[in-house]
């Protein structure tokens, strides 16, 4: 993920609360606000903190001992691959 991706990233969380106090309306309503601009995500949620643990867990763990040199997406398929 590029610096620009991660920043975009960073201001749409921290644009929620100023969008709901706007829009009046509640953080919920803000964030769902925010998803429609982005395009929406995928799997229709965020990617939540205990799932970027599983990975990082993973990743320094014994089982992972061949990977080196990989870029690992966790954006919910908000970022198109092919």
């Amino acid at each position: 993920m590029s610096m620009r991706d991660k920043t975009r990233d960073l201001v749409a969380i921290d644009m929620c609360p100023r969008v709901s106090l706007d829009a009046g309306t509640n953080r919920e309503g803000g964030k769902a606000m925010i998803m429609q601009i982005l395009g929406g995500i995928p799997i229709g949620r965020p990617t939540r903190p205990e799932e970027v643990a599983e990975l990082v867990g993973f990743l320094c763990s014994p089982r992972a001992g061949a990977i080196t040199g990989t870029d690992y997406v966790i954006d919910s398929g908000t970022v198109p691959v092919a």
